[in-house]
């Protein structure tokens, strides 16, 4: 996990003030997985402010550099990892793969799309970890086609130890530039919610499946 205050304190206001996380803990989102959450978070936002965006791509590129040394590729998750993937590689001058939810059902069915040279040191990017499940297909399917993953780098982790669990047992380290409680924290110091929602939002980081039920 990355360590740098500054920096989550700054991503975690960006992403509370361009409204790429909604805090509602009174009035939860339901997610796909049928979980109830007060929190949602869109990362592809971002993509839409250019000050927020180069600094997301500055911070993840020198993060890589800082916690993974020499690279020889950067690939995206599909599909909200593919832009900053993009960006990234641009920054650091290396080729850009993807890895698709599924392989393609026709053409060449391919589950990886770029000029893929196996062999190759590679960065994961992704947008958001939540349990870490589809991100940790994409580590899976790299490894298959010939890739020496170094790790994963992410904006933002809910931080639910189930992830934790899931990538340390695909022995996958990740780092990410904020987090639920640097989140939690900012969002209470600048009233983005009450005093008394904080309790209620470190209950659903603590068992999130359960919650609200």
């Amino acid at each position: 996990m990355f360590n740098n205050s500054e920096a989550e304190q700054q991503v975690a206001e960006f992403l509370l003030q361009i409204k790429a996380i909604k805090l509602q803990p009174n009035n939860p989102f339901t997610w796909a997985s049928g979980w109830k959450s007060p929190i949602y978070c869109d990362n592809r936002i971002t993509l839409s402010h250019p000050t927020v965006r180069t600094y997301i791509r500055q911070q993840l590129t020198q993060l890589i550099q800082e916690k993974f040394g020499a690279v020889g590729c950067i690939a995206g998750v599909a599909t909200a990892g593919i832009p900053q993937g993009v960006l990234i590689a641009q920054e650091l001058g290396l080729p850009f793969i993807y890895v698709r939810s599924k392989a393609k059902e026709h053409g060449t069915g391919s589950l990886i799309e770029g000029d893929v040279v196996t062999g190759k040191r590679v960065v994961v990017i992704e947008d958001l970890i939540s349990t870490g499940k589809s991100s940790l297909q994409a580590v899976a399917a790299l490894r298959e086609a010939g890739y020496h993953v170094a790790g994963l780098a992410a904006i933002f982790t809910y931080q639910f130890d189930v992830a934790t669990e899931n990538f340390n047992e695909a022995k996958c380290p990740f780092v990410t530039l904020s987090n639920y409680s640097a989140l939690i924290k900012y969002a209470e110091q600048h009233q983005y919610v009450s005093t008394d929602d904080v309790d209620m939002l470190k209950k659903w980081r603590e068992n999130p499946s359960e919650w609200g039920r």
